[in-house]
């Protein structure tokens, strides 16, 4: 391929994409992807706030072995995990991505999903009179996070939604029908790839983690639980519920790391505590995988526990049994694969054991078929980006 003239890259629309955490690149990659490959488009990449720091397993790194080198990076995390640093970390986000913008000139931003760095980019955007494009708008969930993505989509110029529900749901907020587009969750681009591998898959070959390795020939389960910014006070009673049922559970375990979000660090706080005060033979924890892999992961799992949206979108596709904990994906559109069960140790055995009693159920496609990176791409290549109240079509 022949490299653009400066004319011809001036031309360019520039898509700026901010990835701020390890969750957002699993959201996004294949539009990523998309952007990158089209001859009307310039990838312009912001990776910032946790996708940075390590003791998340920094995103950045797996970014980069993909072969996505960031435009710019914005540190924007202040320490602590708790209400104020993350009502910090917000303000300081909308700082350092509006310095971003003003000297990458990005044509349109995109902003996803739902957390506190989601906000602060369409924020930054807007008062900069830079087109927004929000992915996963209309959604309903707990705790902030509802507010801040539905907060986002009134910002937001472009809405590209992963169901027709949320279609539904951004038109009744008021929101210009033309702006709004059915292109399904990018994240399921990713499950439907890993869902037509027949290959095996063993972390232990290519990562390391802490804890005594076993053979992934067996049944397995995965656990990965977050923080509810609305029950703060509740973080270590709630962890303490799932560590209790990892006790009662005979079956090797994968855990992973929870999100930067506030009450993190009171998780993060428990589970080495409960690692050093048991002999877990049978669990191996992990920060972060990159995303097919932890896919590829979660493909083959018995179950998945907690409460990320994993299970509700991706696991949905791939039909892997879920127990869903607790409030945070409350109200969230799910299929046949989850049983939603408060956080009590005895009620996650019980969910588990069902689970376990039962086959597992088809996947169904209900956030998208797998070609939503694609369709994101053309929405961005072909809308008209005039604002004035609201983009003009």
């Amino acid at each position: 391929m022949h490299p653009l003239s400066a004319h011809q890259e001036a031309s360019l629309r520039k898509v700026c994409v901010v990835v701020t955490a390890r969750p957002s690149y699993a959201r996004i990659k294949s539009v990523l992807e998309a952007v990158r490959d089209r001859a009307d488009l310039q990838l312009q990449l912001v990776v910032g706030a946790s996708a940075l720091l390590e003791r998340y397993g920094p995103a950045i790194d797996v970014i980069r072995a993909d072969g996505f080198e960031p435009d710019a990076v914005a540190y924007m995390v202040v320490e602590g995990e708790n209400l104020v640093t993350t009502a910090k970390s917000t303000g300081l986000g909308v700082v350092e991505l509006a310095s971003i913008f003003d000297r990458l000139q990005p044509d349109v931003v995109v902003s996803v999903a739902d957390r506190y760095e989601t906000i602060a980019t369409a924020i930054a955007a807007s008062y900069m009179n830079i087109p927004l494009a929000h992915v996963q708008g209309g959604e309903i969930t707990g705790s902030i996070d509802e507010k801040v993505r539905h907060a986002v989509t009134k910002l937001a110029d472009i809405h590209l939604v992963a169901t027709e529900v949320a279609s539904q749901r951004v038109v009744r907020m008021g929101e210009v029908p033309a702006s709004v587009f059915l292109t399904g969750c990018p994240s399921i681009d990713l499950a439907d790839r890993v869902a037509r591998e027949t290959e095996p898959f063993d972390p232990f070959d290519r990562y390391a983690g802490v804890g005594e390795e076993f053979s992934v020939d067996q049944d397995y389960v995965v656990i990965m639980q977050h923080p509810v910014t609305t029950e703060y006070a509740d973080a270590t009673q709630q962890i303490d519920e799932t560590l209790a049922a990892l006790t009662q559970m005979d079956l090797p375990v994968f855990f992973f790391w929870p999100n930067v979000d506030a009450g993190s660090d009171r998780i993060s706080k428990r589970i080495r505590q409960f690692r050093e005060e048991h002999d877990l033979p049978h669990v191996y924890f992990f920060k972060n995988l990159p995303p097919e892999d932890f896919l590829r992961l979660l493909s083959r799992a018995r179950c998945v526990i907690g409460n990320s949206s994993v299970g509700i979108r991706e696991c949905s596709y791939l039909g892997v049994p879920v127990v869903n904990i607790g409030t945070r994906q409350h109200g969230r559109e799910r299929g046949p694969n989850v049983i939603d069960v408060p956080a009590s140790s005895d009620e996650i055995v019980a969910a588990v054991q069902r689970h376990l009693a039962t086959e597992s159920a088809p996947g169904v496609h209900l956030y998208g078929d797998g070609q939503a990176g694609r369709r994101i791409a053309e929405v961005l290549a072909t809308c008209a980006l005039t604002i004035e109240k609201r983009l003009t079509y």
